[in-house]
């Protein structure tokens, strides 16, 4: 399935904002993303928003367990150029031979500099952050954005590169994270009330409680909200089912890996904020596959379900993993990722090196050795 391509017309935009929505820090007012505003008429009374209460326990907010470790970076604002269009082919250049080596990247949470070094450090990309790598296939698992200091750079850089690695023969897609999902709602629905499971909650205050960036929300424009809006949440690429979260909540959303992927998009479309809340909740589940009595049989429901021999993984860093914890005060004793965990009987695959808490961005060639 070609990625983002079965859903109908997806437009998250800054257009308009719908009355209930206030709009979020840095962002003018009468501004929104562009969902369908009700007919005109008298002006609704705001709603009472009674005071937040505490997440249900089955929504797992990352930032009182995975602090922001480096103090001033997130606070420094990158100016990137905007997207470089994709070059065009030599008339007489060969047409590639067969797909070429597969990668998938981590979670980057705005680390635009370590993406590139690592990147480059694979031979994926040129000094000038340009694709070099022919047709070999790229996967990201999702989260650019929040914690690191430039998560709209991040989004610039796989989009450009996903237009040039498609005009040399490979290309370069992208997966469906909780923190896509997170920036989208924290955009559309900014302080509307939200069934939570325990009271009621917002996405602009899960947004900022998971180390959302103001620089981020100022920069964000219409066609990385479009670009989010039609990632996809699930896909197989020569026996690796590709997910964001180490969770078994995407049997809830199909039994086929099209089925889920247009089911979010679907939702994604609706535009109601509980579901889309609801949808959030449920991808920011973690460990489903980490217990030694059952973990190993949580990636099987997996595969039995969606295809392919092994689960390969972003969401939950290395170190949390393997019962490391990192320090607030940018200290690292302890964490040491040197690649990515292969656990649960050799069937997972964890991607997330930690790079929010002193850990590693990782870039990866698929298969890895048990």
């Amino acid at each position: 399935m070609t990625q983002g391509a079965s859903q109908g017309p997806m437009v998250w935009t800054m257009a308009g904002q719908t009355p209930e929505s206030a709009p979020l820090p840095g962002t003018p007012s009468g501004t929104s993303d562009g969902f369908p505003v009700p007919p005109a008429g008298p002006p609704p009374v705001p709603p009472v928003v009674p005071p937040a209460a505490p997440p249900a326990e089955d929504y797992t907010p990352t930032a009182r367990d995975l602090p922001v470790v480096t103090p001033g970076r997130t606070d420094t604002l990158i100016d990137r150029p905007a997207v470089v269009p994709a070059p065009e082919a030599a008339p007489d250049s060969p047409a590639p031979d067969g797909p070429g080596p597969l990668y998938v990247v981590g979670d980057v949470h705005g680390y635009h500099d370590e993406l590139r070094e690592a990147l480059a450090a694979e031979g994926l990309i040129d000094a000038d952050g340009n694709w070099a790598a022919g047709n070999t296939r790229l996967w990201f698992l999702g989260d650019f954005t929040d914690r690191g200091p430039d998560g709209i750079g991040v989004i610039d850089l796989v989009m450009q590169l996903s237009a040039q690695a498609a005009a040399a023969g490979g290309y370069c897609k992208a997966l469906m994270g909780n923190h896509e999902l997170l920036l989208l709602g924290a955009k559309r629905f900014g302080d509307t009330p939200v069934q939570s499971g325990a009271g009621t909650a917002s996405f602009q205050a899960a947004w900022l409680l998971n180390g959302g960036q103001k620089n981020d929300m100022d920069r964000l424009e219409d066609h990385h909200l479009q670009w989010m809006a039609r990632l996809d949440a699930v896909m197989e690429e020569d026996g690796h089912l590709l997910v964001h979260s180490d969770t078994t909540a995407y049997l809830d959303y199909g039994d086929s890996i099209e089925a889920v992927n247009d089911t979010v998009h679907e939702i994604l479309t609706r535009s109601d904020a509980d579901e889309v809340w609801d949808l959030f909740r449920k991808f920011t589940k973690r460990f489903a596959f980490r217990d030694e009595a059952s973990g190993a049989q949580a990636v099987r429901e997996l595969l039995d379900t969606y295809g392919g021999d092994r689960v390969v993984h972003g969401h939950s860093p290395i170190p949390y993993l393997l019962g490391e914890v990192g320090t607030e005060d940018g200290e690292s004793d302890g964490i040491t990722v040197d690649g990515p965990h292969v656990y649960a009987d050799g069937l997972a695959i964890a991607m997330d090196g930690g790079i929010t808490m002193a850990g590693k961005l990782l870039v990866v060639q698929l298969p890895v050795a048990v």
